[in-house]
């Protein structure tokens, strides 16, 4: 792969990665509500799930995934019932003082790893259930793969993804630590959770109505 190649790559890229999706909304609600580290370092499980998928597609698996109606169609509904459930849950939440709030949070302290790993399975399943990320590594990484170096380009256009991935995670992670003076907020806290919840509604619906490209 040139380096005139790769330099077309990474502007598109992050393109990608920049893209406002129910991943990133996490980062943005993680980050107000837990602060821009925490976000950061929850969205690990993200980055395991996408690590994941590149594999498959570099392997080819991704493609037989996109010509199996059953799978794409299994995989698709997993992942949009999983994004209205979290949505719900986020809009279920009621408003609470600031006596509850300053407690929450004190336990959330002493629990910081519990709810990291909590965090960080959400991102996961997040990521994981959304066929569109096979799609982009698919029908997008081939465009830059130099067919006589396959192994080679495709793992470096998979690393690169993932870092820059990374830095769209933290960008949107620090956006939402600067919005976190809404989460000592009684009604700060539950603005945030509605428009949290709304949007990962929004885009289970959107997900649930993604067709299977054709081959």
């Amino acid at each position: 792969m040139s380096l005139h190649t790769y330099l077309l790559f990474l502007p598109a890229c992050f393109a990608l990665n920049m893209a406002f999706g129910p991943n990133n909304v996490l980062s943005l609600s993680n980050g107000a509500r837990k602060g821009a580290m925490h976000s950061v370092v929850a969205s690990f499980g993200r980055l395991v799930a996408f690590s994941i998928m590149i594999a498959i597609t570099g392997f080819g698996l991704g493609a037989l995934l996109l010509t199996s109606q059953t799978l794409f169609t299994a995989l698709k509904f997993a992942g949009a019932a999983y994004l209205v459930w979290l949505g719900v849950k986020l809009l279920r939440s009621k408003s609470v003082d600031q006596s509850i709030v300053t407690a929450e949070q004190a336990v959330q302290h002493k629990d910081r790893a519990g709810l990291l790993i909590k965090d960080c399975k959400q991102e996961f399943y997040v990521a994981a259930g959304n066929p569109k990320a096979i799609l982009i590594f698919t029908a997008f990484f081939p465009q830059f793969i130099d067919r006589a170096h396959y192994a080679v380009s495709f793992t470096t256009l998979g690393v690169t993804f993932l870092l820059l991935e990374l830095a769209a995670i933290a960008i949107y992670a620090v956006i939402g630590a600067r919005l976190r003076s809404l989460t000592t907020n009684p009604k700060g806290f539950v603005w945030l959770n509605r428009a949290s919840g709304s949007l990962m509604i929004g885009f289970g619906v959107l997900l649930a109505t993604l067709r299977r490209p054709a081959v």
